[in-house]
């Protein structure tokens, strides 16, 4: 597997879109940022040097349906375009996996599954154990990469509205269940600017690996993305400081069942 060609593909494919567009180099920081992630869940987890490049690879790829949302919509909603589907498209029904990889292969079930699988609410269907393995670690990597975009880019360019402005809103009561149950929010259900912010939150509750939940804890994840909306509304600050302890006491207790 040749990931360096892949890089070049990349690249090339890259410039059919705006590289300046804010939302768009969002994108291309974030996809390599879910590589390196990638590859370091996976170095944690000693697997094979075949199972590295391939979860690189899928990294690399999985987002690769979110430039032409960005192209056509200017948007990272799911109601404007399902980009995993969009992309499986490209890739595998239009042909272009043989830019990536010019000789037919096995692995491609598993590129395609992950991919597909890679932004939906809960990960199902997936029977087959390697297959499972990579829908896992992209979710995994790509999760964590997320932290970094909400600790990095102007909440205005994630939000549509300042920090200041999010943090007067409310919490809606279907996300804070959500939150309440310990798992991700439902899309559909995020109505105000802190819906969306808590549900980068509940990310961590569909965190397969504990390595990955590892990196959280070092990377202190969870208290600095709480804390980069300052809470002008009382409920909000409350719920959110609740959420704080809540994701800090399930993540350390998920870590050791897992490795139990």
């Amino acid at each position: 597997m040749n990931l360096e060609r892949a890089a070049r593909e990349f690249e090339a494919y890259l410039d059919g879109y705006d590289r300046e567009d804010e939302k768009v180099k969002l994108k291309i920081v974030h996809t390599y940022g879910v590589v390196a992630y990638s590859r370091e869940i996976a170095k944690r987890m000693g697997l094979p040097r075949e199972e590295r490049e391939l979860a690189q690879l899928i990294a690399l790829l999985h987002d690769i349906g979110r430039f032409e949302q960005l192209k056509r919509y200017d948007s990272f909603l799911p109601d404007t375009m399902d980009h995993a589907a969009y992309g499986v498209r490209i890739l595998f029904e239009e042909g272009m996996i043989r830019r990536f990889l010019p000789e037919p292969c096995k692995e491609e079930v598993i590129i395609r599954t992950a991919i597909a699988k890679h932004s939906d609410y809960r990960l199902e269907g997936v029977t087959d154990e390697r297959t499972l393995l990579h829908a896992r670690l992209i979710r995994d990597a790509d999760k964590l990469d997320n932290c970094r975009v909400k600790l990095e880019e102007s909440v205005e360019v994630l939000l549509g509205v300042s920090a200041a402005g999010a943090g007067k809103a409310r919490i809606s009561e279907a996300v804070w269940q959500s939150c309440l149950k310990e798992e991700p929010v439902y899309s559909p259900d995020r109505k105000t600017p802190m819906d969306f912010w808590v549900s980068y939150l509940a990310y961590f509750y569909d965190l397969s690996f504990p390595e990955s939940l590892e990196i959280v804890l070092e990377q202190d994840y969870i208290s600095r993305i709480i804390r980069r909306i300052p809470c002008e509304n009382t409920d909000t600050a409350e719920k959110m400081e609740k959420l704080e302890k809540m994701l800090d006491s399930w993540a350390k207790n998920r870590i050791r069942t897992l490795k139990q």
